[in-house]
């Protein structure tokens, strides 16, 4: 597998320092409200990034945080007359509920900034003993330009950082490329007990303190918006590294910007919406297809379009999913025919062809492209070869194709799908009592629940509108 790493502008081959494990860590939201679309890409994209290493046999053990004090949540609290634990809290219950939408598997551990106060302390005060960092009236800065390697990650030439720095009203710092390890507490705000005084993390240091507590001083992958590059995993790189004294990450992945149509999403062009938002009008799986439909590392453009596209490849896969699932159950019992072994075994092309795709950098375009080859393929098999069995293996080699990008999984209540099945059959027995009227009245009532009825030489199949 190859993947393209930010730190050395190269796609190279992966190589993990345990060729089982995997160490990665993906920053996660500040939780002070729903997360917007923009967020939903690196969510989806390393998702499917540790589903696929996972699928090719490592064991990925996956941190990704959530920032529960920063100066957007205690702003949120204020304005809401609520502590900021109120605020983290809210916002991380509906995280997991849009990241559930979305196909998002929780982390290994999602360890929260509020709860790890001590290895951050421990981490400020090695860089302070180690002279990278120095006190300042209770704040803490990291002295940027001591660290020799500082601009490696975004390539900016030391002197455009300089002329760039500034400082800002109330800070006190050596440098104006200093930057905030430990916050002075201010009147009002929640604070814990320091070397330094009472006062709060910088938000660069939680990730830091997080990767090295969670998964060691030198992890296998660390990923993120393109945004994030600078300055946060900059100074996360410098005052980790500055730290432990050995590298902090050896792969840095960066997913690019998304646009809403064509433009830059900002809350002044009224284009900033959350992911919510969107999803009461596509829905999360139409989302999730959406961002796996470009390359991760390209732009990509959201629009109304997009997204309807999007919905409709969608329909297209469920509904052989749904042909496929009918036929495994309903078709015929004969035993696999040496032609259809035949066709099943030419079948094995689209995985090694969806492999070669994710191998390359995660090419999830170009995975999603042999996945529908290899539809395509199947439909015009089953529409010869109905066997149960022969049904059975094609729905298990797409599924298969699709679980690794989070694709069509089945997210209906068993509940729902249990009544539906009985009011189907209570239709076919009005049927065969010649009962039209009633058999007529079922299907209206499930119509209007949006299920679709078909009948067929094998039974009846149905499918959501």
């Amino acid at each position: 597998m190859k993947l393209f790493n930010s730190l050395t502008r190269t796609k190279e081959e992966f190589k993990p320092m345990d060729p089982n494990d995997v160490k990665m860590y993906s920053c996660g939201p500040t939780v002070y409200n729903y997360f917007h679309i923009g967020n939903a890409r690196p969510f989806i994209v390393f998702d499917v990034l540790r589903r696929y290493m996972e699928y090719r046999g490592y064991k990925v053990k996956f941190v990704q945080n959530f920032t529960d004090i920063d100066d957007k949540v205690i702003n949120k609290a204020n304005e809401e007359g609520v502590t900021y634990k109120d605020i983290a809290e809210k916002y991380i219950e509906e995280y997991f509920v849009d990241a559930k939408g979305l196909g998002i598997h929780p982390a290994t551990i999602h360890p929260k900034a509020t709860e790890n106060i001590d290895a951050i302390i421990e981490i400020v005060s090695t860089l302070i003993e180690k002279g990278y960092a120095y006190e300042s009236e209770g704040d803490v800065y990291f002295r940027a330009l001591k660290f020799k390697g500082y601009g490696k990650l975004s390539k900016q030439p030391l002197e455009d950082l300089v002329a760039g720095a500034r400082i800002s009203v109330g800070e006190k710092k050596e440098d104006a490329t200093d930057f905030a390890l430990w916050k002075a507490a201010k009147p009002g705000e929640p604070s814990w007990d320091s070397p330094w005084g009472k006062g709060r993390p910088g938000w660069h240091i939680e990730c830091s303190a997080m990767a090295n507590r969670y998964l060691g001083k030198t992890i296998d992958i660390h990923s993120g918006g393109v945004d994030l590059t600078f300055p946060h995993h900059e100074n996360e790189i410098a005052q980790s590294e500055a730290a432990n004294g050995c590298q902090f990450a050896n792969y840095w992945l960066h997913n690019a910007f998304l646009n809403i149509d064509n433009k830059k999403m900002s809350k002044s062009l009224g284009n900033f919406f959350t992911v919510r938002d969107a999803a009461g009008v596509y829905g999360y799986e139409a989302i999730r297809f959406f961002m796996l439909s470009a390359h991760y590392r390209s732009p990509i453009n959201y629009s109304q379009e997009s997204l309807m596209q999007a919905k409709a490849a969608l329909e297209r896969l469920r509904n052989a999913e749904n042909n496929m699932e009918f036929l495994a159950k309903n078709g015929s019992e004969d035993a696999l025919t040496p032609a259809q072994s035949e066709l099943l075994a030419g079948f094995d092309k689209y995985r090694e062809k969806f492999i070669n795709a994710m191998d390359d950098d995660i090419n999830t375009a170009d995975a999603i492209a042999a996945i529908f080859e290899l539809v395509r393929d199947v439909n015009t098999a089953l529409s010869d070869n109905g066997s149960r069995a022969f049904a059975a293996d094609c729905l298990a080699r797409v599924r298969e194709l699709c679980d690794v990008l989070g694709l069509i999984e089945k997210q209906e209540e068993a509940s729902l799908d249990s009544e539906i099945e009985e009011m189907i059959e209570k239709r076919q027995a009005a049927r065969k009592e010649r009962n039209f009227a009633e058999a007529d009245r079922i299907r209206d009532e499930l119509a209007a629940k949006g299920i679709i009825l078909e009948d067929t030489p094998q039974g009846v199949k149905w499918h959501r509108a």
